[in-house]
Order: structure tokens, then C-alpha cells, then sequence
């Protein structure tokens, strides 16, 4: 009997890699590593190729916070968010009618990567997002009007990557980085 030949080991992403960095650095934050185990651990994130490698670092950390979306819904009228908001890591908006206005420049971005996930009928939606923040609408469906967005170099490494997806209907989105 010949032996399976063995899945070759699954390279890993930049995501992953600030993931687990993030899970280090709140793991030392909460008290769970000294100083000398976060440096060892941070250089052993930092050189992993594979999910393997990248996995022992983390190996006795408690369990991580599950990510979870969460969702902004209204049938018509306004939503808004804007000031000094923490803004999760996935995000679903949906409004059947009615203006959504999204300020991120002031919020509180945890995250490296932030998904926002639209379902709009009708209506117009506004987006500002951090000034050096990367933006990513590959995965935005838009049914009637085009999306406005005026491509930004980031001013500095370290801006979070904003993932807008979903479907809009007959309104028309407009995306701006931030002036500050």
C-alpha cells in the first residue's frame, strides 16, 4: 500500500499575517504575554509562510473574539454614523429608501481590513473614509448609477483596506478620503 502524498502546506496572506500580530499585541495588552514572549512571538508571526508556522505563535493565547457583523437597518429616512465611532470589523447596511452617510475619519478602526457590505434600494449612500485608507469596490454591484470615487494614493504606510461590496439599486454612491 503506497502512502497519500501529503497536501502541500497553505501559504498565508498579508490578512492573516496582521491578524495574528493584532492577537499578539492584544494578548500582551490583556496581560497574557511578558514582554520577551511578545518580541519572540511577533518574530515568529512576522517570518511564517504557512498557516502551520503562523499557528504556533498563537498556540496558548485564549481563544480570540469571533468576528461578528454587524448590521445598520432602516426602511427609509437617514442613517448616519459619524465622530467617535468604533467601527466593527464587518459592517452590513441596509436601507430600502433613504440617505446613508458613513464618516470614518473620525471613528475608531481597529482593524486592518474593514468589510462594509451594502444592500440599497434607492437612495443616495456616502462614504468618507480614513485619508490613508485603501479602497477596495471590486465586489460593489450597482444597478442604475455609476460610483464616485477619485482614486487617493495613501499619504502614509498603515491606513486600514475599506472592502465595499453588495448591491445598490438606483442610488448613487460617492467614496472620499478624509481632507485631515
Amino acid at each position: 500500500m503506497t502512502p497519500l502524498p501529503e497536501d502541500p502546506p497553505s501559504p498565508i496572506g498579508e490578512d492573516d499575517r496582521d491578524t495574528a500580530v493584532r492577537r499578539l499585541q492584544d494578548a500582551y495588552a490583556e496581560g497574557h504575554l511578558s514582554h520577551g514572549e511578545l518580541d519572540e512571538r511577533l518574530q515568529q508571526a512576522l517570518t511564517a509562510r504557512t498557516h502551520d508556522q503562523l499557528a504556533a505563535p498563537l498556540a496558548s493565547l485564549p481563544a480570540g473574539k469571533a468576528d461578528t457583523t454587524s448590521t445598520i437597518a432602516a426602511a427609509g429616512g437617514r442613517i448616519t454614523r459619524r465622530g467617535a465611532w468604533r467601527v466593527p470589523r464587518r459592517l452590513k447596511v441596509e436601507s430600502a429608501f433613504g440617505k446613508v452617510r458613513l464618516d470614518l475619519s473620525r471613528a475608531v478602526v481597529e482593524h486592518p481590513v474593514i468589510d462594509i457590505v451594502l444592500q440599497l434600494g434607492t437612495g443616495r449612500a456616502r462614504i468618507t473614509v480614513p485619508r490613508d485608507a485603501i479602497v477596495d469596490m471590486e465586489d460593489l454591484n450597482t444597478g442604475w448609477k455609476d460610483v464616485r470615487h477619485r482614486v487617493r494614493q495613501p499619504s502614509g504606510p498603515g491606513g486600514p483596506t475599506i472592502r465595499i461590496s453588495g448591491t445598490m439599486g438606483f442610488g448613487r454612491l460617492t467614496v472620499r478620503h478624509a481632507r485631515r
